[in-house]
């Protein structure tokens, strides 16, 4: 609740107990007292649902190009709302503003993306858009595209350069047809154990480190 506080969200209404909106120190304008059984009634926990926000969707501005030094994150796919909400996490961690995601993906205000996210979904904008053309797109004005891929590249050997567009593909099939014919570099973590691969989450925390790493000059 401090992270929505703190973002600057157009928050239409507060439900909380006596004892969590003083100790949160709520804004009283905009908040209810009410009491825990009928928080248990409208929360989407299973626990926690001492206080409950309702919050309006932010509107999106124009879809505009990426800037010089910028890095994108793609999910092309993700289906698990635990996982979209880990991965704005990691983008927001990273200074990621910007995550795009296919067509059918998950939606981002999904409870278990909005918790899993840690207020990240405030901060990181989402945008369900058609992947394989945007990332066509980026890459005609001038955006380097990176996919990731177990038949990759080294990405510890790879020449990366921004803006640059890092593109992950779903927990079950990977990168879809449309997006795995486009003339981009893969990449991969390399790996010396038995395990088949890493969670969607986990890669593109590993593979935003490297990015971080090289730094952005």
């Amino acid at each position: 609740m401090r992270e929505l506080l703190g973002a600057g969200q157009q928050i239409r209404c507060i439900l909380a107990t006596e004892e969590v909106a003083s100790a949160l120190g709520l804004p009283r304008g905009s908040t209810r007292i009410t009491p825990a059984h009928q928080l248990e009634k409208v929360g989407t926990m299973e626990h926690g649902n001492e206080v409950v926000a309702i919050v309006g969707v932010p509107e999106q501005g124009a879809d505009v190009a990426l800037g010089t030094e910028e890095l994108v994150l793609a999910l092309d796919g993700v289906a698990d709302p635990g996982n979209l909400g880990t991965v704005l996490r990691i983008a927001d961690w990273f200074g990621i503003s910007r995550v795009w995601c296919a067509e059918g993906s998950v939606d981002a205000y999904n409870p278990k993306c909005v918790q899993a996210s840690m207020g990240s979904i405030f901060r990181v904008e989402v945008r369900i858009l058609p992947l394989a053309e945007r990332l066509a797109t980026a890459m005609e004005q001038g955006a380097s595209v990176y996919l990731a891929d177990l038949e990759g590249d080294d990405v510890f050997e790879c020449d990366l350069r921004r803006p640059a567009v890092l593109v992950l593909g779903s927990e079950s099939h990977g990168l879809s047809p449309h997006v795995r014919a486009l003339p981009a570099q893969r990449v991969r973590i390399p790996g010396s154990g038995r395990a088949e691969s890493l969670n969607v989450a986990m890669a593109a925390a590993a593979l935003c480190m490297e990015f971080e790493r090289r730094g952005r000059g």
